[in-house]
């Protein structure tokens, strides 16, 4: 009964038999160890394949790694390149910029000489213009009596009373005085080079005074009795011009 309730272990046996027909060996290995040897075996594949699949993958990982870093790096360095083209893009305008600046400020300092020049000549033309005695010098009732000429170098006018007795033009009052003929004689020295004297022969309110500024039409002396009379004189370089030649001229 105890050999028929004993169960015998399954087992398998190797046989080795040599070429040589001399020896053979025999291995007997139990199912256990069999199934032991399938297991570490199976074991070792897997192992293996996970380590093949590992390195392949952290294999392509890496590629992928390596190739998104060249990626970048060509990036950066274009950015770097457009960064140096902009710079220099940049530093060319700026350097364009000033230039403009510069040219505009001469150009603009030129214009304003320029125009700083023709006022001033404007000025000085207008001045000059103002200056030179070109207006009729008497305001009022007043006759003609003579004309320049060689033996009268002056101008000789009736004026009538209440007739005013004006500057020609722009200048200053070099003299106030009298002599034996006339009770007032008034020189006025202008800018342009002339000297304008005004004679009267009768009585006459003064109404400006030695170096005093006056501009053209400012009254010099007021007429006070008709028929008198005034000579009127212009002197360049102390020679006498006929008055009505300026006046004609100039208006």
């Amino acid at each position: 009964m105890k050999n028929e309730r004993h169960k015998r272990k399954e087992s398998f046996s190797v046989l080795l038999i040599s070429n040589m027909g001399r020896s053979s060996k025999q291995f007997h290995i139990s199912l256990f160890a069999l199934r032991l040897i399938f297991f570490i075996l199976l074991f070792i594949c897997v192992a293996a394949g996970w380590l093949t699949y590992e390195f392949v993958a952290n294999h392509r990982v890496q590629s992928t790694l390596r190739e998104q870093i060249a990626t970048q790096e060509d990036t950066v360095r274009q950015l770097t390149e457009e960064k140096e083209a902009l710079n220099g893009e940049k530093l060319a305008l700026s350097q364009e910029n000033e230039t403009l600046k510069q040219e505009a400020a001469k150009k603009a300092e030129e214009e304003a000489a320029a125009a700083a020049a023709e006022q001033e000549a404007a000025e000085q033309e207008a001045e000059d213009e103002s200056s030179t005695p070109t207006r009729y010098p008497f305001s009022g009732a007043s006759v003609l009596r003579s004309n320049y000429s060689d033996e009268q170098p002056y101008l000789s006018v009736n004026t009538y009373a209440d007739c005013a007795v004006i500057a020609a033009g722009n200048g200053t009052v070099v003299s106030v005085r009298s002599d034996d003929t006339c009770p007032h004689i008034i020189e006025i020295q202008h800018g342009s080079g002339h000297l304008t004297r005004y004679m009267c022969h009768g009585e006459a309110q003064v109404e400006t005074e030695e170096g005093a500024e006056v501009q053209a039409g400012d009254t010099l002396f007021t007429v006070t009795a008709d028929e008198t009379q005034v000579d009127y004189q212009i002197t360049v370089d102390e020679a006498p011009i006929d008055p009505l030649s300026i006046i004609d001229a100039k208006g």
